[in-house]
C-alpha cells in the first residue's frame, strides 16, 4: 500500500545584536549543520553535503532509522537553503527499497525595524509503500500517524535551531573577535606614540 506523509513547520527568531552581522555566520554551511544536529550524527562529504542519522523512529510497530544526505547552500545575503539528496532506512530493507524522502527548506536573514530576524521555513514529505502487514489498518489512522511523526521531526529539529544556532553565533562571533585582536594588538593607552 503506498501512502504519503508530509508536515511542515516555520520559524522567526529574533536575533541578538553581535560584532559581526548573522549573515557572514550563515555564509558557514557546516556550523549551521552542527547546531542543528548532534554532531556524533553528522557526517561531511563536501563543502555543501552531510549525511545525517537520525534517532530511530517509531512507527506503529516499526523502528526506522533514516539516514538523509542534505546539501546546504548559502547566498551572500546569508540566505540558507535546504535540500535532501538522498535516504536510506536502516532496519527493514523491504521498506528502504519502497521510501522516498524530500526535505526543503529555507532560512533568511530579515531586518525589520532595525532588529535582524531569522525566517524560515522547511516542508517535509515521505512517500511509501507499506509492508502487506499493514494492510487492515485504516488509510486515515496511518496518514495521522505518519503526518504526526514527521512533524515531530520538524519541531526538534525547530527547537535545535531556535536554541543552538543562536548559542553556536555568539561562540562564533567571539572567537572571531579575539583571533581579530590577537592579529592586531592594540597599542597599551599609557605608551607614547613616537
Amino acid at each position: 500500500m503506498s501512502i504519503r506523509f508530509t508536515a511542515s513547520q516555520s520559524v522567526e527568531l529574533v536575533v541578538p545584536e553581535q560584532p559581526i552581522p548573522i549573515q557572514h555566520y550563515l555564509r558557514q554551511p557546516q556550523r549551521l549543520i552542527r547546531a542543528l544536529v548532534d554532531p556524533s550524527r553528522m557526517e561531511q562529504l563536501s563543502a555543501d553535503s552531510f549525511r545525517l542519522k537520525m534517532r530511530p523512529l517509531s512507527f506503529m510497530m516499526l523502528s526506522l532509522q533514516p539516514v538523509v544526505d542534505m546539501r546546504v547552500r548559502s547566498e551572500a545575503n546569508g540566505t540558507i537553503h535546504l535540500e535532501s539528496i538522498g535516504c536510506e532506512i536502516r532496519g527493514i530493507e523491504y521498506i528502504n527499497q519502497r521510501f522516498k524522502l524530500n526535505l526543503v527548506g529555507k532560512l533568511n536573514p530579515v531586518v525589520i525595524n532595525h532588529t535582524t530576524h531569522l525566517c524560515g521555513r522547511a516542508d517535509l514529505e515521505v512517500q511509501v509503500d507499506l509492508p502487506p502487514a499493514f494492510m487492515m489498518t485504516p488509510k486515515p489512522i496511518l496518514e495521522a500517524t505518519g503526518n504526526g511523526l514527521l512533524r515531530s521531526v520538524l519541531l526538534t529539529i525547530k527547537q535545535r535551531l531556535m536554541h543552538q544556532l543562536l548559542v553556536d553565533y555568539r561562540k562564533w562571533v567571539a572567537q572571531t573577535v579575539s583571533a581579530e585582536e590577537e592579529r592586531s594588538p592594540m597599542l597599551p593607552t599609557n605608551s607614547p606614540i613616537i
